[in-house]
């Protein structure tokens, strides 16, 4: 969004599945800039009920007063964003394109800031954390954080807990977005291959569908903890965490760090799957 704001842009465009929190946290900070959103939605999810098209993220992203676009699964998202850059070009607007997730060398500049402050604040409390473990889709949470570590020589392993596309595919979608995010901070040498570890075991029946262990671990942080997580991204990554856990897979491990990337929103979206 700085990067728009420097840009000159009276309008922001991304695109997103159509639960996406990228998409609704994209219209919230436009408001707060002062510039309109504009929300490109792929439908990718088959049978969808009422909550999931009308409710969650796509309620909030309407309140946030979003210009909202809908597509069929499949479409050429980046090419629908430069269709309607065009059209705001016509009408005297000047449009920035984030892509999906923000998953860009920019983007992911904000999971190499939260890296920095894993860090800083374990020191702080003397805490050494053994690994960290996240959801991963578009790869802008992996690359940055793999970056911000390495860029302070830490070796802290990264598990990214695939949600949407097979280990290899998602491996080097993550490894391509670090070399440039490190690239981008003169720090090209900073990651290597080996150092992109994707588990996708847990994705289920596809992007968005929910699964029993996703259902079982939601609910149990909710209530053990008062957490809460989205069934898409976050609730399957903790899903995975936990199995793997049980699995024996951290075993050398004391602390795990696991990173929060949605939570409340997406649930109302599927409220149907948690009816007790």
């Amino acid at each position: 969004m700085a990067h728009a704001k420097t840009k000159g842009a009276t309008h922001v465009i991304t695109h997103g599945a159509l639960q996406s929190n990228h998409a609704r946290q994209t219209a919230a900070a436009a408001c707060q800039m002062g510039m309109k959103s504009c929300l490109l939605f792929e439908h990718r999810v088959e049978d969808p009920n009422d909550d999931y098209l009308h409710s969650g993220n796509l309620l909030l992203g309407n309140l946030y007063g979003a210009d909202t676009r809908h597509f069929e699964k499949g479409a050429d998202m980046n090419a629908a964003m430069e269709s309607v850059a065009d059209e705001l070009r016509e009408k005297g607007g000047t449009p920035y394109i984030i892509p999906g997730g923000a998953s860009t060398p920019t983007g992911a500049l904000g999971y190499v800031d939260c890296a920095r402050e894993i860090l800083l604040q374990a020191d702080d409390i003397e805490l050494q954390v053994d690994h960290i473990v996240h959801a991963t889709g578009s790869a802008g949470t992996q690359a940055g954080l793999l970056v911000g570590l390495r860029a302070a020589l830490s070796d802290i392993p990264v598990l990214g807990i695939g949600v949407n596309a097979p280990k290899e595919i998602q491996e080097e979608r993550v490894f391509d977005l670090a070399l440039r995010t490190a690239k981008l901070i003169g720090l090209s040498e900073a990651v290597t291959r080996d150092d992109v570890i994707a588990n996708c075991d847990f994705i289920g029946n596809g992007y968005g569908v929910p699964t029993p262990q996703m259902v079982d671990a939601i609910l149990l942080l909710a209530q053990l903890e008062g957490l809460l997580f989205d069934p898409v991204y976050s609730g399957k990554g903790l899903a995975g965490m936990i199995q793997l856990i049980q699995q024996g897979h951290f075993s050398d491990c004391k602390t795990i760090v696991f990173i929060h990337t949605g939570g409340s929103a997406g649930l109302f979206a599927y409220r149907d799957i948690f009816d007790t």
